[in-house]
């Protein structure tokens, strides 16, 4: 179908909000935001993994998280401002296990871990990576593998061994601006090559419309966030490259609480019964999964010992 919108200025803004509704199941999806087929993942609470949970939290009946959407698909708003997403599924499932209410609530970035840490909140959940820096002051019950992946236009040839000159799209901050696309940046100013441009937006959906609409020659984003991009996009980004400097999101808690183990066996038990599986699968989310419960990217079982 062809669809005249007049003047440049008024055809780019058309296109600008194609690309949005094509990127924002949150206000388009008959679903509420959640993928076709979704379906709230609530087991049954699990009596040994219950005692297993600290008295202070089990006195609340509550799991508490502080959240920072949009980041999709891990957690995003649908059109009636529900926070959804990959994580807030996991945490609800989590709890359930544990026998606990799940209550997240969106919070700045920047205040979820010394929230966690006042005690204020029981988990960070906001696509933290578990770093050995976090450690110091954190424990983290990981749930997921995810590296840096990129995307772009079918068909524009982007290498992302070869960068040079291209202008790529990030969200400010994360690892893919300060990892991956600003030092290769510097790398292709020490060469003598033509620079590297890096778009900075505050969202990672923000970044992937800026590829969408042709703003940017490519988005360097988390995979599971790339991919979800590309295929929400119709057809209009497709990933390039492989996937590169993988390393482990996990759930943020306070260190040697003692809640770092409960919700690590209730992941366990999610695993184990295939709801882990489940709920992963719901968010197309295909690579870097788990075969058993980790904190601070040890095995589980063998942390507990």
């Amino acid at each position: 179908m062809q669809l005249s919108f007049g003047s440049p200025r008024r055809r780019m803004a058309a296109v600008c909000v194609a690309a949005a509704v094509l990127l924002s199941g949150c206000v388009t999806n008959a679903e509420g935001g959640n993928p076709d087929g979704w379906e709230p993942v609530t087991p049954d609470a699990v009596p040994e993994i219950v005692a297993m949970v600290p008295p202070e939290v089990a006195a609340k009946g509550t799991l508490t998280a502080g959240t920072n959407p949009p980041f999709a698909p891990f957690e995003f708003k649908d059109s009636q401002g529900a926070l959804i997403g990959l994580e807030m599924d996991l945490g609800r499932a989590l709890a359930s296990v544990m026998g606990l209410e799940f209550q997240p609530s969106e919070m700045d970035f920047a205040m979820i871990m010394p929230a966690v840490q006042a005690g204020s909140i029981d988990a960070g959940m906001s696509g933290f990576t578990d770093s050995e820096e976090r450690r110091e002051s954190f424990d983290f019950v990981n749930f997921l593998y995810a590296g840096i992946q990129w995307a772009s236009q079918p068909g524009s040839g982007v290498d992302p061994e070869n960068p040079c000159g291209l202008i790529v799209a990030v969200q400010r901050t994360t690892v893919s601006e300060t990892d991956d696309v600003r030092p290769k940046n510097d790398e292709c100013i020490a060469r003598g090559e033509e620079p590297l441009t890096v778009l900075s937006f505050d969202t990672s959906d923000n970044a992937a419309l800026a590829a969408l609409v042709g703003r940017a020659d490519a988005l360097s984003a988390d995979s599971p966030a790339t991919a979800w991009a590309a295929q929400r996009s119709d057809g209009e980004l497709e990933l390039v490259g492989e996937m590169f400097d993988a390393a482990p999101y996990g759930f943020a808690v306070q260190k040697d609480s003692g809640l770092a183990e409960a919700m690590a066996a209730a992941m366990q038990h999610l695993i184990d019964t295939g709801e882990y599986q489940r709920i992963l699968d719901q968010w197309n989310v295909e690579s870097g999964l788990l075969d058993e419960a980790m904190i601070n990217e040890q095995p589980y079982r063998e942390a507990t010992q």
